[in-house]
């Protein structure tokens, strides 16, 4: 049902849309959650803002570039979803939601995230992945009490030393970037428990067997010519996953030929012969 009615909402001009959706939320929900997501919104309905006592406000998937001041006065708020909308940087009003736990802040268009990110000290989950970030804000490792961290499909080619302050991180996700060495700092943080460097460019895996509470390392789609030496019980996911502790180095060398060799322009195969004459 709600497939359909977003389908219906999209020959809906944006205008009237939003005001449909205003006139629908006139009265605080009893499960102190409002969830718009899809709805088309250019702006927030200013109204929302006086539902004080709301914990969960998704606001994923609109034309959203800003957000009112009064979006201030939801001191209860622990969930904030803005996620596939427009902001090309964070409202600073989204940093004085100090109770926030969970942010969401994927697929926009942020180069950058303000130092006053800091403020949210109770932030347990950070969505920052399918930005325009070069490299991983300073003002994350600020975060004390963040346990998950999403960043990936941006550009990142390392991460701050400073990462490793995040003694409560458990699973970092670092797919889709421009990574050519393992980040370092990982190395000294034995507490994760999950590390995803998919889809990056990473040629060679430090042995991570000293990370005492790894559970799972993804390491696909990368021109490696290791895996990842892990401790025992721990799940490998890329190739060579299933060799212990190491592959054979000989298929290695193969597989790095053969990726080198696919990687040269190929050489134009000769016109077959021509067939011949008849007398």
């Amino acid at each position: 049902m709600g497939n359909i009615i977003r389908a219906l909402m999209a020959f809906i001009p944006a205008d009237r849309c939003q005001n449909y959706v205003v006139r629908d939320l006139r009265e605080m929900p009893l499960d102190k959650m409002v969830d718009v997501s899809g709805s088309q919104l250019r702006r927030l309905p200013v109204h929302v803002c006086t539902f004080t006592e709301l914990v969960k406000l998704y606001l994923s998937d609109n034309h959203l570039n800003s957000l009112p001041p009064e979006l201030g006065q939801l001191q209860n708020l622990q969930i904030l979803a803005l996620d596939f909308n427009n902001f090309k940087a964070l409202p600073q009003v989204v940093c004085t939601l100090k109770q926030l736990c969970i942010l969401y802040l994927g697929n926009n268009k942020l180069c950058d995230l303000p130092n006053e990110l800091s403020l949210l000290q109770n932030l347990r989950t950070l969505w920052i992945e399918a930005n325009c970030l070069t490299q991983l804000p300073d003002v994350v490792c600020e975060l004390s009490l963040l346990k998950t961290l999403h960043a990936g499909s941006n550009a990142l080619r390392l991460l701050p030393g400073q990462l490793r302050r995040l003694q409560e991180l458990r699973t970092i996700w670092l797919s889709g970037n421009l990574l050519t060495d393992f980040p370092s700092v990982l190395l000294h943080m034995p507490f994760l428990e999950v590390i995803d460097v998919d889809r990056n460019r990473i040629r060679y895996f430090p042995s991570l067997a000293h990370l005492s509470s790894l559970k799972v390392v993804i390491y696909d789609h990368n021109p490696c010519r290791n895996a990842p030496k892990v401790g025992k019980g721990v799940r490998r996911v890329g190739r060579w996953a299933e060799e212990t502790p190491e592959p054979d180095p000989r298929k290695a060398r193969r597989y790095a030929l053969a990726t080198e060799e696919n990687q040269e322009p190929q050489a134009s195969a000769p016109p077959p012969p021509l067939p011949p004459s008849s007398p």
